[in-house]
């Protein structure tokens, strides 16, 4: 079995995803923090990307809202007021 690049960024999204979730559970990472949706959002990327060239339907409408949610969390920490 012969591994492709979009292979290996699929495979990246999803550890990115899963440690990013070990690390909210563990709580070692809030979710209201930058580092929190910027990190689903570089996962799902990832995995959509792969999904490029190894279409599943399922997979894609799923991926594509995790970033959509994502982008969303980060524009609401670019969009929050500094605390005084």
């Amino acid at each position: 079995m012969s591994i492709s690049l979009p292979d290996v960024l699929g495979t990246i999204g999803v550890g990115t995803i899963v440690i990013t979730y070990i690390l909210l559970q563990t709580q070692k990472l809030r979710s209201e923090t930058l580092a929190y949706s910027f990190l689903n959002a570089i996962g799902a990327a990832l995995i959509l990307v792969s999904l490029w060239f190894a279409p599943n339907l399922p997979s894609i409408v799923v991926e594509s809202f995790w970033l959509l949610i994502s982008l969303y969390g980060l524009g609401k920490y670019v969009r929050r007021k500094p605390d005084h």
